[in-house]
């Protein structure tokens, strides 16, 4: 693969989002090694068809994507395929991303950034409206699942600089939200969300 876009900015607590076409990929890097990347895929041609996490786990069998799987739509199709990791591998398919009444429910009086509202302002950037807020897969975040079910908010084990390359399997916008949860330590112990960067990749 060769790089055919320069290094972008994700900045902390917002959301942007970016066209590929077939055989494409991005790069996302966790720059600094615990921020928690929200991270959606849309049909091009059709944004009421997207990478859904409710079709992916049956489809590879696992709650937790690998480099090698096939990322799957609501259409049952692979709209991404996970290419390469070097992080641990911990990442997330269960956590619906966080919206402005998830903040209410932990507490918050005023209005918080949050992940759903990225979404929508990223893809308002590309001039585009998604149909709704899928569950996103969530990059890096580390929700442990006890044997009885039960699960809790763990901290990142990811690296600063821990990269995944996600390769598009049809046309599609790639969208992403540097998750802004500073009340959990979602995004680390200092509940400080941070800056990623992702590439373009030929």
């Amino acid at each position: 693969m060769s790089e055919t876009s320069e290094l972008h900015t994700l900045p902390a607590r917002s959301g942007r989002a970016v066209r590929l076409k077939k055989g494409q990929s991005i790069r996302i890097i966790n720059t600094h090694g615990q921020q928690v990347v929200d991270t959606w895929a849309f049909n091009a041609e059709d944004l009421r068809e997207f990478m859904s996490m409710e079709h992916l786990r049956p489809t590879i069998g696992s709650i937790r994507p690998t480099a090698g799987h096939k990322l799957h739509t609501n259409r049952r199709r692979p709209i991404l395929t996970f290419v390469e990791d070097t992080s641990p591998g911990i990442h997330d398919t269960l956590m619906a991303a966080c919206d402005n009444y998830r903040y209410g429910l932990l507490g918050c009086t005023e209005y918080h950034d949050n992940c759903t509202d990225n979404l929508f302002a990223g893809m308002q950037r590309l001039g585009l409206t998604p149909p709704e807020c899928p569950s996103p897969l969530n990059l890096w975040m580390n929700i442990p699942v006890h044997a009885d079910g039960s699960t809790e908010w763990g901290v990142p084990v990811s690296k600063p600089g821990d990269h995944v390359v996600l390769r598009a399997e049809m046309d599609c916008v790639v969208a992403m939200s540097a998750c802004p949860q500073d009340i959990l330590p979602i995004n680390g112990e200092n509940l400080k969300p941070t800056e990623a960067h992702y590439q373009v990749l030929d």
